[in-house]
């Protein structure tokens, strides 16, 4: 028989750097879940991500146990990392952060392929290069 999901959480955290502090310990918490097992395993399985940003879906069940799902890392983080910027453009239109060239922009878009909404590779650029746009990243090529 299978378990009984009680609820479904989505968190971004920073790859191997889990911890019971917020926002991870007072979502898990309310829900009765082991905050620090999850902590353990999620860090054990982000050994590889360090520092970046590892969007994770978290399914806990009736019986209090849980189960997570971890995505690819945000368009914004990869797009930031590919650019060498520390944040986007405060203002978009004026003022620009970084450069990425096409390539890096296929790069990124085959890595985000799993988790986006896109039929083939030039639809998942296209997605990509939105966000590159509305975070003020020229693309050149």
């Amino acid at each position: 028989m299978a378990k009984k999901i009680k609820t479904v959480i989505k968190l971004q955290i920073v790859g191997g750097k889990a911890n019971p502090a917020p926002p991870v310990g007072p979502v898990l918490g309310q829900h009765g879940v082991a905050i620090q097992e999850f902590c353990v395993r999620f860090n054990e399985a982000t050994k590889d991500k360090m520092g970046e940003v590892v969007p994770v879906e978290i399914t806990i069940f009736e019986d209090r146990t849980f189960d997570f799902i971890m995505k690819t890392a945000p368009a914004a983080e990869l797009l930031k990392k590919a650019a060498g910027a520390a944040k986007g453009a405060a203002n978009p239109l004026k003022e620009k952060a970084g450069v990425v060239s096409k390539a890096q922009l296929e790069e990124i878009a085959k890595v985000k392929m799993v988790d986006l909404n896109a039929n083939d590779i030039e639809g998942a650029m296209k997605i990509v290069a939105g966000s590159a746009r509305s975070m003020g990243i020229k693309i050149e090529g």
